[in-house]
């Protein structure tokens, strides 16, 4: 059995699209049949915060609790205040270091790591574990490096993982367009099966008649925009599904 090491930079990801992300669905949707031998979260908190704001205070606590609760350890890194040259109020917390040297020390017993970041600084962590032989997939949401995204053995879009973000109609799957004709008026959506385990892809016939609003076609022809929609039984083709509903849910995001 694989074993899996699964590595969060909790601020970049929820700075970046990524709040609310459900820890335990990250665990069972990318560990597969793997062993999960490590599974940490970076965080930070603001020690004036905790000693001013007991809400803050609650509300950080409750969070590291849920965590912990998911299965992750919580390494904290406390926010730094200074003044700048020019006298501004300034704050500093980065936990890209902490978690690359935990990633490189602990690869010594892993196969595989899911590095959950956009952050472009880990391109060459992820080489360097590349070179030791592991499989190194980056997940991430909004601002995603390029560089980062191409250079890992698999991007995954953190708004494609059924469950791992909150969707206001349970129903509702998403995807991006895999292909589309634009003179048809139809294409294929792809997206992972929320009704198998771990991230099994799938392929859905779509029309442009099945869009709850007029889109722009040019919208369809990009590789990078995340959309919404429900299934429902094929009228032209028995026995199949095809994408009903459909909405625009996220434009430019990196697959």
């Amino acid at each position: 059995m694989l074993k899996l090491g699964i590595y969060v930079d909790a601020e970049n990801i929820r700075l970046s699209g990524g709040y609310g992300m459900r820890y335990d669905v990250l665990r069972r949707r990318l560990g597969g049949g793997a062993h999960i031998l490590r599974a940490n979260s970076y965080v930070v908190e603001d020690p004036q915060r905790l000693d001013a704001e007991s809400e803050y205070r609650s509300k950080l606590y409750s969070y590291f609790e849920s965590l912990r609760r998911a299965g992750f350890k919580v390494i904290k890194k406390q926010i730094r205040h200074f003044r700048d040259e020019e006298g501004l109020d300034c704050r500093k917390a980065n936990a890209d270091l902490d978690l690359a040297v935990d990633a490189l020390v602990q690869s010594e017993n892993l196969d595989w790591v899911v590095l959950c970041s956009g952050d472009g600084d880990f391109v060459r962590l992820v080489t360097a574990l590349q070179n030791k032989g592991i499989r190194v997939e980056v997940l991430g949401f909004r601002n995603v490096s390029r560089e980062l995204k191409e250079t890992a053995d698999r991007f995954v879009n953190g708004f494609l993982v059924p469950g791992l973000l909150p969707v206001e109609d349970g129903e509702r799957i998403r995807g991006w367009s895999a292909w589309y004709d634009g003179d048809k008026g139809y294409g294929f959506f792809h997206y992972y099966d929320p009704a198998e385990p771990g991230l099994v892809e799938k392929d859905v016939f779509f029309h442009v008649s099945q869009f709850r609003e007029p889109v722009d076609e040019a919208v369809l022809g990009r590789g990078d925009n995340v959309f919404e929609f429900e299934l429902a039984p094929s009228a032209s083709r028995p026995g199949e599904v095809q994408a009903v509903n459909i909405s625009v849910f996220q434009e430019r995001v990196l697959i």
